[in-house]
């Protein structure tokens, strides 16, 4: 027996530009339907907002997003993520990891997320990692993007 874990974020109105994002970072099929695909009258404030998108890699990344109904910009994830004295100091309730098999694949998904990011640490050489970083997206999501040590 097999298992897959998919991550789903709970976006205020801005699943399709963030799915966007990610499929120009990962690649990948995005599949969307919006709320009017699913039965909401067209004419009906916010039928055009996405109640179901997925977007899949051949490489094995997966996100789904969907926006919250009734929300329109602002934070659904609340609280913040800081470095300090090398520990991450967070009260939030999850990340998004990346591991990459080497720095120039890390450095390509990096660069890709960093537009409009906050960078919290940036994507460096670390006691455990040939590259490790930490951002905050422009969608509120926070990822770390690090380097698969070389095994011993």
């Amino acid at each position: 027996m097999t298992i897959a874990t998919t991550t789903h974020l709970n976006l205020p109105g801005t699943a399709r530009p963030a799915l966007e994002l990610y499929r120009s970072v990962f690649g990948g099929d995005l599949t969307t339907v919006t709320y009017g695909d699913a039965g909401m009258p067209a004419d009906a404030p916010g039928a055009d907002r996405i109640v179901f998108g997925h977007l899949e890699s051949s490489e094995g990344f997966r996100v789904m997003a969907y926006d919250v109904p009734g929300q329109d910009g602002g934070d659904l994830t609340a609280g913040s993520t800081r470095r300090e004295n090398g520990l991450t100091i967070t009260d939030r309730p999850f990340f998004l990891s990346i591991r990459a098999e080497s720095l120039d694949e890390a450095t390509r998904y990096w660069d890709g997320l960093a537009d409009g990011a906050t960078v919290i640490e940036p994507l460096a050489a670390s006691p455990w990692s040939p590259g490790f970083g930490m951002l905050t997206d422009r969608f509120g999501v926070t990822w770390v993007v690090d380097v698969a040590a070389p095994r011993a």
